[in-house]
């Protein structure tokens, strides 16, 4: 197969949302630190809701994790997932998400009943060589239609290298 068409993970973006701060906060990023393997970093508030929440507060965490560790990742979570995704988690521009409802669920972690349950949401971002084309700043191009990854490009990604079926 031709090395440019080989499609790989660009990143895996994995966040938690809470709605407040505080303690709970805190106990979501070291949960999140242990799955992970990475410190997170705290999301804020882009505008005010009406729930007290003021522009700014930080609100969740998120970790975008890379190479090796997106990969590892992916098979920890897929497992918890029983290797199933659905067709409407997959978007046309090759990225897909899923959520994986409580923390529990990842073998290492243990439930407490002082933390809590904790659910966090999965985006990853596929791409093949020469995406680069798109973001750099001198004679940047836009990416030919041949060359852009399809739902079934990432179906069948995910089936040979992870065993996930799309149902």
């Amino acid at each position: 197969m031709n090395p440019m068409r080989c499609i790989k993970i660009d990143k895996v973006t994995v966040n938690m949302c809470l709605g407040e701060g505080g303690q709970r906060l805190l106990n979501a990023e070291n949960i999140m630190e242990k799955i992970t393997g990475q410190k997170p970093v705290r999301t804020t508030a882009a505008k005010a809701k009406t729930f007290g929440i003021k522009k700014g507060e930080p609100i969740g965490c998120k970790v975008t994790l890379r190479k090796k560790k997106a990969e590892d990742f992916l098979k920890k979570a897929f497992e918890t997932k029983d290797k199933k995704l659905y067709h409407q988690q997959f978007d046309e521009a090759g990225n897909f998400s899923f959520g994986i409802e409580e923390h529990t669920d990842f073998p290492e972690m243990e439930y407490d009943p002082n933390i809590g349950i904790f659910g966090m949401d999965v985006t990853v971002v596929l791409q093949r060589s020469g995406y680069r084309i798109s973001k750099r700043r001198i004679q940047r191009r836009k990416i030919p239609e041949s060359h852009r990854i399809n739902k079934e490009d990432v179906i069948t990604f995910i089936k040979e290298e992870f065993g996930v079926v799309a149902v």
